[in-house]
C-alpha cells in the first residue's frame, strides 16, 4: 500500500504533473518496501491494539434494532445537482508496492468528478530513500480526474469497486469543502504511518468527522479477529519473498490481536466494514433521529480486473532456499570434520552477507519510525556481530589460535533456539532453519580446533 496509487506527483508552482509509475526507475523503493512493512514503537501499537471507547460505545449501538430508512430522494445525481460521495476500493496489484490495494475517495459535483488520494508522495524530495528508511516519509492528498485515476489502474490490471455512501447534501458539501481545504498546498501532507495513519484510514477519518451522528460498525466474526501479521498475510500469500523482507523486519508488537477499528487499515477491511455500518445520530434530548446504512445501494464495480503479464518471480521460495543453505552448511561441517580442516575462506564470504543484513535489522529496530519494528526479537541473531568481528576471526583461523568470537556465536545461537517457543513473536519462514545453519560455523571450530592442534603436535613428533 506504500505508493499504492499507481502514479507520482511533481510540482512546477501551482500545477500538479502525474507521470505514470516506471517501475524500474523505483526499485530500490520497490525492495524497500518488501523489506520495510513498518513498525511504530511497541507502546504506540499497544494502543493502536486496544479498542477505543468510541469502538465501544458503537458496538453498543449496533445491538439495537434498525427502524426504517429516511424517505425522500435516495438517488443522489448529478443531474439533480447534487454532490455524490464514493469510497473507492482498488484491488491488490502483482508489484510489491500494490499488494494490499488501495482506498480513495471520490466526489463528483454538477462540475468536476475527482478523486482524492492520501496515497502521493514526491520521490524527488531530498534524501527520500534515507527518510523511507527511517520511516519519516511524508505523503500527500491531492486531488486528480477520475478518468486518471482509473486510467493508471487500467494498465497494472486492478478492479476498481464503489461505495456509494449515504450523505445528506449537506454532509457532502461539508466533506467536498474539508478536502479542498485538505489537499490545499499549505495543508496537503502528512506523515504516514502504514498501519494507521495511511490512505485507507485517513479515507475513513474524513468520512467520519463530516457525518451528522455516529457510524455504528458491525462486529467483526471471531474467524475474522486477526493480528496484524496474519492481515498482511492474506495479502502477501501469493509474494513469499515480499512476506519475507515484511517478517524480517516486523516485530512481536505485530502477532497481538487487532480490535475491529486498527483492522481496518487495509482497505478491503474498510470496504467489508462499510457495507456493514450504520450511521446514527441522536437530537438535543438524547432521543434517536436518524439510522440508516452508511452505504446507499450495492456495490458497483467500476473497473473490472483483468490479467497484465508480469516477468516470473523468483521460481524458489524463501523456506526452500534456507532448507538448501542448511544442507549446504550441514554438508561442509562433516567434510571439515573428515579432513580436519576449517574452511575459513568460506566464513570470509559468509559473514558479511550475514553481518550486512543484521546491520539492516538492527539499524531498523534501534533508529526507524516505522512501525512495530523495534520489538523484534530476530535482532538476537540478525545483528552486525559476524561483520564487526569477521577480520578478527579470519586472523585467528589463518594462525590456528582459538577465537572467543565463536563461543559468542554459538552462545546467542543455541540460546535463541532455546528460547525461541517462549518467545512471542512470529518468525519470517528462514530464521529457525538458518540460526541452525549458522550455528554449524562455531561448532565446527570448537570441535574441529583441538584436532587440528593435535594433528600439528603430532607433526611436529615426527
Amino acid at each position: 500500500m506504500r505508493a499504492l496509487s499507481s502514479f507520482f506527483c511533481t510540482f512546477a508552482h501551482e500545477k500538479i504533473h502525474v507521470p505514470f509509475v516506471n517501475t524500474q526507475k523505483n526499485i530500490i523503493l520497490c525492495l524497500l518496501h518488501a523489506l520495510l512493512v513498518w513498525a511504530m514503537p511497541a507502546s504506540v501499537c499497544a494502543q493502536l491494539h486496544a479498542a477505543s471507547p468510541q469502538e465501544e460505545h458503537t458496538q453498543q449501538l449496533a445491538t439495537q434494532p434498525s427502524p426504517a430508512p429516511r424517505t425522500g430522494n435516495a438517488k443522489k445525481t448529478n443531474q439533480q445537482g447534487d454532490i455524490q460521495v464514493e469510497l473507492l476500493t482498488c484491488s491488490p496489484g502483482d508489484l510489491i508496492y500494490e499488494l494490499y490495494g488501495h482506498t480513495a475517495l471520490r466526489i463528483t459535483t454538477p462540475d468536476d468528478d475527482l478523486v482524492y488520494n492520501f496515497g502521493v508522495f514526491d520521490e524527488t524530495q531530498s534524501h527520500f530513500v534515507w527518510r523511507f528508511m527511517l520511516g519519516k516519509t511524508d505523503y500527500m492528498v491531492l486531488p486528480c480526474p477520475y478518468y486518471l485515476f482509473e486510467q493508471s489502474y487500467i494498465d497494472r490490471g486492478s478492479s476498481i469497486t464503489s461505495l456509494r455512501i449515504n450523505f445528506t447534501q449537506e454532509e457532502a458539501q461539508r466533506l467536498l469543502e474539508m478536502m479542498k481545504d485538505r489537499s490545499s498546498k499549505e495543508k496537503r501532507t502528512y506523515r504516514y504511518n502504514f498501519f494507521s495513519n495511511n490512505c485507507t484510514t485517513n479515507t475513513r477519518d474524513v468520512i467520519e468527522a463530516v457525518i451528522d451522528g455516529t457510524i455504528v460498525y458491525a462486529p467483526l466474526a471471531k474467524e475474522r479477529k486477526l493480528t496484524t501479521r496474519e492481515s498482511l498475510h492474506e495479502y502477501t500469500a501469493g509474494s513469499p519473498w515480499a512476506e519475507l523482507g515484511n517478517d524480517l523486519l516486523i516485530g512481536a508488537a505485530c502477532d497481538t490481536i487487532l480490535s475491529d477499528r486498527s483492522a481496518q487499515f487495509l482497505p478491503f477491511h474498510l470496504f467489508d466494514a462499510f457495507q456493514n455500518a450504520t450511521i446514527v445520530g441522536f437530537g438535543n434530548n438524547g432521543v434517536e433521529e436518524r439510522r440508516e446504512p452508511l452505504v446507499a445501494g450495492e456495490p458497483v464495480v467500476l473497473l473490472e480486473a483483468r490479467d497484465v503479464p508480469h516477468g516470473a518471480g523468483f521460481p524458489v521460495t524463501p523456506l526452500v532456499c534456507s532448507l538448501i543453505f542448511l544442507a549446504v552448511l550441514l554438508g561442509i561441517f562433516a567434510l571439515e570434520y573428515w579432513l580436519k580442516r576449517i574452511f575459513w575462506i568460506f566464513d570470509m564470504l559468509l559473514m558479511p552477507g550475514i553481518g550486512l543484513c543484521g546491520l539492516l535489522v538492527t539499524f531498523m529496530t534501534l533508529f526507524s519510525d516505522h512501525p512495530t519494528v523495534s520489538s523484534n526479537w530476530q535482532v538476537w541473531i540478525y545483528n552486525p556481530l559476524p561483520l564487526l568481528c569477521m577480520p578478527w576471526v579470519v586472523v585467528c583461523a589463518y594462525r590456528r589460535k582459538r577465537c572467543a568470537y565463536h563461543y559468542l556465536n554459538a552462545g546467542l545461537l543455541l540460546s535463541f533456539l532455546i528460547a525461541s517457543p517462549w518467545i512471542p513473536q512470529h518468525f519470517a519462514v528462514i530464521t529457525l532453519p538458518l540460526a541452525v545453519a549458522l550455528l554449524t560455523r562455531p561448532a565446527s571450530y570448537i570441535i574441529n580446533f583441538p584436532r587440528l592442534s593435535q594433528g600439528k603436535r603430532k607433526g611436529k613428533k615426527k
